[in-house]
């Protein structure tokens, strides 16, 4: 197995100073590839590019907001101005957002989390395709559980509903892209040990809640304890690599079983 898969290549990470988007970012890294850390907070994108040189790699900070279409076209432009191409895109950035009633939750709040989540994939992408056009490459939207495969989680419409539009984005898009080389497809993780949770405002769960009865233990393969950013990392390198060449389109449910019993 080669140890330097995306040697020679570049890649570009959102989100990429905390949780799976810095893991994702040390991985790619790790194995070989040229990593811009794209977010908002420049203290935590230059530790994580720290620990990428302390480990022998390489990569470039990049301070945008996704949901900033000024922003993210400069970001862009002054990565492929200094590596002259791209040929991994992981569009990772995202948040929880508000959970509450939908005669609750308000329009604010509503457009916050799809600003962040859904218009932050597409100017992500929007920037960024033309210059995979240029060699081929891969595309990993960072999805989820919600909104694919479960609906339970009170409150959590506007959250949801991002992530049924990014996998939906991701399915009409292999089909686009497929004729210029680029795959695209979704990564869908569970309870996941971060801290996006830290930045979830909830409220009236109480009145948005279903109660549903599960197997002791939610998440089966490891009697209910959250996976990690790293294991979800893997899972996008996979899809990164040669070695997933003919998965397009396709979601990837990193739950340890989660969703299943839902």
């Amino acid at each position: 197995m080669n140890p330097k898969p995306f040697e020679r290549k570049t890649a570009l990470v959102t989100g990429a100073g905390s949780g799976i988007g810095r893991a994702t970012s040390l991985r790619l890294a790790s194995g070989g590839a040229f990593v811009a850390l794209l977010g908002r907070t420049e203290d935590e994108l230059r530790q994580t590019l720290d620990e990428i040189r302390a480990d022998g790699g390489e990569g470039l900070v990049l301070v945008a907001d996704v949901s900033h279409a000024g922003q993210m076209a400069q970001a862009v432009e002054r990565l492929v101005t200094a590596r002259d191409g791209l040929q991994i895109v992981v569009a990772n950035a995202g948040i929880n957002g508000t959970w509450a009633p939908i005669d609750d939750l308000k329009p604010e709040e509503f457009d916050s989390t799809i600003a962040v989540n859904l218009r932050g994939t597409y100017l992500t992408l929007h920037h960024c395709v033309r210059h995979l056009k240029q060699s081929g490459g891969s595309i990993i939207v960072v999805s989820s559980i919600n909104g694919t495969r479960t609906f339970t989680t009170p409150g959590a419409t506007a959250y949801s509903a991002t992530k049924a539009a990014q996998l939906a984005m991701v399915q009409q898009l292999a089909l686009e892209l497929g004729r210029h080389n680029i795959r695209i497809n979704a990564v869908c993780p569970g309870a996941i040990d971060t801290e996006i949770d830290d930045n979830t405002q909830t409220r009236k769960e109480r009145k948005a809640i279903v109660p549903v009865e599960f197997p002791e233990g939610d998440i089966p393969l490891t009697g209910g304890k959250p996976g990690t950013a790293e294991e979800v990392a893997d899972v996008i390198a996979f899809l990164a690599s040669d070695a997933s060449r003919h998965v397009t389109g396709t979601p990837i449910w990193v739950d340890g079983g989660q969703s299943l019993l839902r």
